[in-house]
């Protein structure tokens, strides 16, 4: 950690080498990263100020205060997942099931790559006025549930009965508990000399068909 120190640039540095946009990325990119690798137990908003080479207060230009920052990271990670999903849909084209197959991949792909953000998004203690990443997390959600629609076959904005919502989240769990197995490490062994992202792929996919494929038959008479 000394060494991390040693070779930081120095906070005058920072400031100068940044135009104003570059320095809110770099304050987001290094928050990314302290989340990964510290949780949001160990974000320090002035340890991600010296990570970008500025001064400790730089921050509070941009987002006010840590909250600030942190509902901004986690607004982008909700956009970003929301995309994923988005990539899913038209990786599974006509086929509803393999839409959402798709989406489930797409979940747990964007896990994978964003760790800290993912472990931000959906921790307990978001203030009530943090709407612009409510809105965004919906907006996710709703793609979610559009598949399941989909899947069964109902229009868009219809209401879910007891055993669609159960599949809904049924879905949602094995993806989301799928990704935090991989991000903790618990899958490696398994995965063996191909990779935690080989191993998802070929583990992952039959998973989430045959578990729709379940709940589809589970629907017919």
């Amino acid at each position: 950690m000394k060494q991390k120190e040693e070779n930081a640039p120095p906070a005058a540095a920072g400031r100068s080498a940044y135009h104003h946009g570059a320095l809110r990325q770099a304050l987001i990119d290094a928050t990314e990263q302290l989340l990964a690798e510290r949780g949001v137990e160990g974000f320090s908003l002035r340890e991600v100020a010296r990570r970008s080479g500025v001064s400790p207060g730089a921050p509070a230009h941009h987002f006010g205060d840590a909250q600030g920052l942190l509902t901004t990271v986690a607004t982008l990670a909700f956009d970003g997942l929301a995309e994923a999903l988005e990539a899913g849909n038209r990786r599974g084209g006509g086929d509803p099931l393999a839409r959402l197959r798709e989406q489930g991949i797409g979940y747990v792909e964007f896990a994978l790559r964003f760790p800290g953000r993912f472990g931000l998004m959906f921790r307990k203690g978001w203030q009530q006025d943090c709407a612009g990443r409510q809105c965004s997390a919906d907006a996710a959600f709703a793609l979610l549930e559009d598949g399941v629609r989909d899947l069964y076959g109902l229009p868009r904005g219809a209401g879910l009965d007891a055993g669609q919502r159960q599949a809904l989240l049924s879905t949602w769990s094995v993806v989301h508990g799928f990704a935090h197995l991989a991000i903790d490490g618990q899958l490696d062994r398994l995965a063996g000399a191909d990779g935690r992202a080989a191993f998802m792929r070929r583990m992952l996919e039959p998973m989430l068909q045959q578990h729709l494929v379940g709940l589809v038959s589970a629907r017919q008479p």
